[in-house]
């Protein structure tokens, strides 16, 4: 199994994702790793990403998705995934995979991230995020997760649900 673990900036995604890959016993793909460093140095300067940037870092995701599948392996990816397009070309793997999605209230995650060290994502990215975040799409399951909660709550209800 793939599960794709999306969201925001900040709404716990490598966290909550860390905590399902370990329960699955398997490999977290962490989506921020492969981003190309001129991705990163545009976000750290506070500009938002476009499709021209995301499209080689989603192919770079699928990839790795293609390749755990490929080998009958399960892992778990962390990204963000905002629109129906980057799902599908997330989907274009043939991994066929699962999407959880973590959402909350702006306050709480805007909050959160301003506690976070060490990440090249300024807060102030997050409008630009909401701003791109689609809804599911027709035909599209998205299973969604409040990240009110403290990581560990929501990693159980994931797994509950997801029959993990």
């Amino acid at each position: 199994m793939i599960v794709v673990v999306m969201g925001v900036c900040g709404c716990g995604k490598s966290s909550v994702g860390g905590r399902l890959a370990r329960h699955m016993g398997c490999e977290l793909i962490e989506g921020d790793a492969h981003h190309p460093p001129a991705n990163r140095a545009k976000m750290a300067a506070g500009t938002p990403l476009d499709d021209a940037d995301r499209w080689p870092w989603l192919d770079r995701l699928a990839q790795e998705m293609r390749v755990r599948h490929g080998a009958g392996r399960s892992a778990v990816v962390a990204c963000s995934a905002l629109k129906v397009a980057y799902r599908d070309r997330l989907r274009g793997s043939g991994a066929d995979p699962v999407f959880v999605h973590l959402s909350g209230e702006p306050e709480i995650i805007r909050a959160r991230m301003a506690a976070r060290m060490d990440h090249f994502m300024p807060p102030g990215l997050l409008d630009s995020q909401l701003d791109t975040l689609e809804a599911a799409g027709e035909g599209e399951t998205l299973h969604e997760f409040d990240v009110s909660p403290p990581g560990d709550e929501v990693a159980r209800r994931v797994i509950e649900r997801l029959g993990l």
